[in-house]
């Protein structure tokens, strides 16, 4: 029972692959339809939102699955046993969501309004805005908690909410194609971290700016 997910992948040309998978598609679908839920929260509150001040704050919403060799490298380098069991209590990433705002002041409104609904359980925060991470990257992370609805019960499930600006999402987007450029020697890598950070100094300056820019806009009862 310790390499399930290991024996199910070597199973995919087997003849009762369908059967032998049941368990493990039946636990992604879960988390897709986690998934649809969390999209559907933040559609409504972008809705809500443009009526009241003829903007919208949300700019992108992207969403993802992480695969399954994706959540079997995970537990093997964490020493955690491969099973679906295992994958559901060890893994709050494999529903992923990410909100892109236009404002930095959005990011943290959409993230307090979202918490807000009684049927999102916070499990574990980490804001990385207030706090970077020491090669500069900025976005606030929520491990969260919703239900879903089936036929006959309902089920809490963990998905992973990731708020960034346009200007994190860039900076996250392009260091992470240039982090991983093969063929670079060591002192060049560090010369791009250091100007990697650089870069995500000037983006959190203007996201500041920009704030600063939008500071003039009405608050209105729904943000109380």
């Amino acid at each position: 029972m310790n390499d399930e997910l290991e024996e199910l992948l070597k199973s995919c040309l087997d003849d009762d692959y369908e059967e032998k998978s049941l368990p493990y598609r039946q636990t992604m679908t879960y988390y897709r339809c986690a998934l649809r839920e969390v999209e559907t929260k933040f559609r409504v509150l972008d809705e809500q939102f443009s009526m009241y001040y003829d903007r919208n704050p949300i700019e992108n919403i992207e969403t993802r699955i992480k695969s399954q060799t994706s959540i079997m490298r995970k537990l093997k380098n964490r020493g955690l046993p491969l099973t679906l069991e295992s994958m559901q209590e060890n893994l709050f990433d494999i529903a992923g969501i990410r909100v892109i705002g236009s404002f930095v002041d959005d990011i943290y409104m959409l993230a307090k309004l979202l918490l807000q609904q009684d049927d999102v359980h916070l499990i574990e925060r980490k804001d990385y805005i207030a706090h970077p991470k020491p090669n500069g990257y900025r976005s606030l992370h929520l491990i969260i908690e919703t239900p879903i609805f089936l036929a006959n019960e309902k089920r809490w499930i963990k998905v992973e909410v990731q708020f960034r600006t346009i200007a994190m999402d860039l900076w996250a987007t392009l260091e992470h194609k240039l982090r991983y450029k093969k063929d670079l020697s060591p002192e060049r890598l560090e010369e791009m971290a250091t100007d990697l950070y650089e870069a995500a100094e000037i983006c959190a300056r203007l996201d500041e700016k920009m704030t600063k820019l939008k500071a003039s806009e009405k608050r209105h009862p729904i943000l109380k």
